[in-house]
C-alpha cells in the first residue's frame, strides 16, 4: 500500500508554490565585433569572437 497524504493542499496553495518555478530569460549583450545580441561569457555565433579575439 502507498501512504496516504495527512492533510491535503488546496489547488490555491498549489499554484502559489508554484508560481515562483518559471523561466527566466537569458541575459543578452551587444557582441563587440558584429553588435549582435549574444550571451554573456559566450563566443558570438555569428562572428565566433570572443574577448576580441577569433576562437574556433
Amino acid at each position: 500500500m502507498t501512504p496516504l497524504t495527512k492533510k491535503r493542499h488546496s489547488t490555491a496553495r498549489q499554484g502559489k508554490r508554484r508560481a515562483s518555478i518559471k523561466l527566466t530569460l537569458p541575459t543578452l549583450v551587444a557582441c563587440s565585433n558584429c553588435h549582435k545580441p549574444t550571451r554573456s561569457h559566450a563566443a558570438c555565433s555569428y562572428c565566433h569572437f570572443y574577448k576580441g579575439q577569433k576562437v574556433g
